[in-house]
């Protein structure tokens, strides 16, 4: 089988010349690339290889108004009987124009709710790093261990490390959590060229992987910077592969791109915690920040629905309830003179017969 391998980079620093350490602004390139999986690899048969990365990604990471109904004062009829009179007092029933105003006030707190949230998410995502990272789409089983016939973990050809431990710590981190135990190479040179195209970095990178390794188990990342203008090239073991695929390999690119901008970092911390960040990240499936929000939005739709089911059955009672008060303050006169004037119909058509 063959092995797995890519390109990464094609930014740089502005700010001087190469070496020593990472000082000065942002160059501002961006990172060049194919598809992963693109290339045969040079004088090795079967060894693929490609590149990837075309440009760094953003982060993703998108009423009605309602009227009271209102009733208007109710008259009861005034029947005369026996010279007397009677009649209900007109009765004021409470409008619901107060409803158009709570409704308006629910929607303006629903809307900022949802504004609120999704910002919220945003902002999260890109505090957290996640924003122009790749998302970790699959579940990944490290390498059994025994896998590994554990070797050196860098070459430093720049003078960049100063302190091994803070490097290494980050790198047995990503060894631990994938099983995969990788291998950076800092260089200036390729062949003995300072312009290496991606064909001599991907010949190089195989060659030196066979001279530094026994096993199809490690990652090596050869590092090439020169004049502030960085670019590499990785080589997975035909093992590894099973554990870092091509997501993986832009998940580490990803964070190569983002720390080697970062100037507060040393370059020991920026190696460092660009393994370690891309081993949590590999090992991990992300979770979209977008199911929250369906989920916010779930919760406030169910909300409206169940302002609009309480409006109109507050609607209903308080209908009821006024029937009621008007029946209660009609005359009784109203509702005796039909059967009344019916009982002495009958009654004179008896006599008249």
């Amino acid at each position: 089988m063959a092995r797995g391998g890519g390109s990464f980079g094609g930014g740089g620093r502005g700010g001087g010349s190469f070496g020593g350490s990472r000082g000065g602004g942002s160059f501002g390139g961006s990172r060049g690339g194919g598809s992963f999986g693109g290339r045969s690899g040079g004088s090795f048969g079967g060894r693929s290889g490609g590149s990837f990365r075309g440009s760094s990604s953003g982060g993703i990471f998108g009423s009605s108004k309602s009227t009271g109904t209102g009733f208007g004062p109710v008259f009861g009829p005034r029947i005369p009987m026996g010279g007397g009179f009677g009649g209900g007092r007109p009765q004021r029933s409470s409008g619901g124009g107060g409803c158009g105003c709570v409704t308006l006030i629910v929607v303006l707190i629903v809307i900022a709710v949802i504004f609120i949230v999704i910002f919220s998410l945003w902002g999260s995502m890109n505090s957290s790093g996640g924003g122009d990272i790749t998302f970790s789409s699959v579940k990944r089983d490290p390498l059994p261990k025994g896998s590994v016939n554990e070797t050196e973990y860098y070459t430093d050809r720049l003078g960049w490390i100063n302190n091994e431990t803070k490097l290494i710590s980050g790198l047995k981190h990503f060894y631990e959590k994938t099983g995969v135990q990788p291998y950076l190479y800092l260089t200036d040179t390729i062949n003995g060229s300072h312009f290496p195209t991606e064909q001599d970095l991907e010949a190089f990178a195989t060659d030196l992987y066979d001279e530094l390794f026994t096993d199809e188990a490690h990652l090596l990342i050869v590092f090439f910077e020169y004049e502030g203008q960085y670019k590499g090239w990785y080589i997975v073991g035909t093992q590894a592969k099973s554990v870092i695929d091509a997501e993986a390999g832009n998940i580490l690119a990803d964070y190569i791109d983002r720390y080697y901008y970062d100037s507060s970092l040393s370059n020991e911390e920026f190696f460092s915690k660009a393994f370690t960040d891309a081993a949590d990240r590999i090992m991990t499936v992300t979770r979209s920040p977008w199911i929250t929000v369906f989920i916010v939005l779930g919760v406030v739709v169910l909300v409206i629905v169940l302002f609009i089911w309480w409006k109109k059955h507050k609607e209903q009672k308080n209908l009821e309830a006024k029937r009621r008060e008007e029946m209660l303050n009609t005359p009784l006169e109203r509702f005796g003179t039909t059967e009344a004037e019916d009982l002495m119909k009958k009654y004179q058509d008896d006599n008249e017969q």
